[in-house]
């Protein structure tokens, strides 16, 4: 599968694509999800679902936490063709960065214009609580600090350029647009705009890492999403992502807030489901009306 550090070649993702398009059911996805964990549930917003095991595709990853299902959903959602993942690929989990971000290769060699990434977030500003949805409008790549890159190896022209910009990741008009949804779904007082930091995980961070992250600006911390979004905006995509709030994060040593556990993440998202499934749902009928641009960005 590529060389030793887990890198496809360009073939290999051409193959994949291949493979899924001869089982898409004629779906061409203008729109790419990525679930994260315990939001596979918003995969069930797909009408005329077709859905594919991750075990069936070749070459391939397989997610292996729980709460991430294992298959990828072709679809529509307001008649707007889809892709959703559910389940994705962690550093943690064994994964090189490129396999962690190969489906936002993928994604584009199917066609799609626009990703929706979203994630379950451990909430580092103080004025978070459990529940609520922080719009990343800017990330931290912390792995990048250490010279782990999901485009670190020779470039891939056919996607993009060997060192792409990154200031304009998350695309202002999809957030503005996410405002006034949540403003119509009762949703208003749960939505912030903020900075997301990846950390390799699987361990949830120390009080000193904790504070570290606040003195930065970062307002989420999580496990995902940074690779994926960097290979999505490499390769040109679109790109709206929001985390979930699924708990609180301990920057005080003498705090009594129960500690982080994987269990209380699933169960923060689950009470979120229904309104979370609304608010994609919203969003990929806005995007749907939307034409991207070579500029990079959605009008």
């Amino acid at each position: 599968m590529g060389d030793s550090e887990g890198v496809y070649t360009y073939w290999q993702l051409e193959d994949i694509a291949d493979f899924l398009k001869q089982r898409s059911n004629n779906i061409f996805p203008k729109v790419a999800i990525i679930c994260g964990s315990g939001l596979s549930g918003l995969a069930n917003v797909v009408e005329n679902p077709t859905e594919i095991n991750y075990d069936e595709i070749p070459n391939f990853p397989r997610s292996t936490v729980e709460g991430q299902t294992g298959s990828l959903v072709f679809g529509t959602i307001f008649e707007v063709p889809v892709i959703i993942m559910k389940g994705r690929f962690h550093f943690y989990e064994g994964y090189s960065l490129s396999k962690v971000s190969m489906p936002s290769r993928i994604f584009k060699l199917l066609g799609c214009s626009f990703l929706i990434i979203t994630n379950a977030a451990g909430g580092v500003n103080k004025k978070y609580r459990i529940g609520d949805i922080m719009m990343i409008k800017d990330h931290i790549n912390l792995l990048g600090f250490s010279g782990n890159n999901p485009l670190r190896g020779p470039n891939e022209d056919r996607f993009g350029d060997r060192f792409p910009p990154m200031n304009k990741c998350y695309d202002k008009d999809l957030r503005k647009q996410a405002v006034r949804i949540a403003k119509k779904l009762g949703l208003l007082r749960k939505l912030h705009q903020g900075v997301y930091a990846n950390v390799g995980g699987p361990n949830y961070e120390t009080v000193a890492e904790m504070k570290m992250l606040a003195i930065c600006g970062v307002d989420a911390v999580g496990m995902s999403t940074i690779a994926e979004v960097i290979a999505a905006r490499h390769a040109g995509l679109i790109i709206f992502g929001f985390s979930l709030i699924s708990d609180e994060g301990i920057l005080d040593y003498s705090s009594n807030k129960k500690e982080p556990d994987h269990y209380d993440v699933l169960e923060a998202v689950k009470a979120m489901e229904q309104p979370l499934q609304e608010f994609v749902k919203l969003m990929v009928k806005y995007i749907g009306t939307k034409t991207p641009c070579t500029c990079g960005s959605a009008h």
